[in-house]
């Protein structure tokens, strides 16, 4: 298992940061261009502006993922963590983006009305707005601006953003849907690792 890992970890140092980028936006123009020719159903908007968010949701998880795998398997992905990060922010915003032009037509009072009477836009317009801060200081010049101390403090308003971004799709699907469950289950059980400080290999006597 160590083996196989530090294999990974010695061609993960060899990943470009650009290239995680390219991978991962490629998503955007791929599900637009499936929207315009009819790969996403009978409601493009719609399910354009649900797979936007999924991915969104996705990226927040694997940047919950990355202390962990590091912690208990060894695993450093450490050096994409800020790339993960801002990624998520693309997907939110462009999530937020079919919202408010495609969707909503750019119609503000409708817009703001569904902000404060339906709960599921309520929460996730509140992890767009805890994300901001973030991706606003996700840049070296912040990290010495703050301080390490004061900036990871900061960032540990992840944990909150992707707790409501999870408790938004929970509200967004009609009735009990199993995938939705499934998100919350693993962002709980990760914060939970949190909790939990894992156990320090003890040095051989030999």
């Amino acid at each position: 298992m160590s083996g196989a890992v530090g294999w990974l970890n010695g061609f993960l140092r060899k990943v470009p940061v650009w290239s995680v980028y390219i991978v991962c936006l490629s998503a955007a123009p791929w599900l637009l261009y499936l929207a315009q020719t009819g790969g996403l159903g009978r409601e493009p908007i719609k399910a354009l502006e649900h797979e936007l968010g999924e991915i969104a949701l996705q990226l927040l998880i694997v940047g919950l993922c990355v202390t962990p795998l590091r912690q208990y398997i060894g695993l450093n992905l450490m050096p994409f963590r800020r790339t993960i990060g801002i990624l998520a922010f693309i997907f939110v915003s462009l999530h937020l983006l079919v919202w408010v032009v495609l969707d909503m037509n750019l119609l503000w009072a409708q817009m703001w009305a569904d902000i404060w009477k339906r709960p599921y836009i309520t929460v996730g317009m509140a992890g767009f707005v805890v994300l901001l801060p973030l991706v606003a200081t996700s840049n070296n010049f912040a990290v010495r601006k703050l301080g390490p101390a004061a900036w990871r403090k900061l960032h540990k308003l992840t944990y909150l953003a992707v707790t409501l971004g999870g408790v938004h799709y929970l509200w967004l699907v009609k009735g009990i849907q199993i995938e939705p469950i499934i998100y919350m289950t693993v962002i709980l059980g990760l914060l939970s690792l949190r909790l939990v400080k894992p156990k320090r290999k003890r040095a051989s006597s030999s």
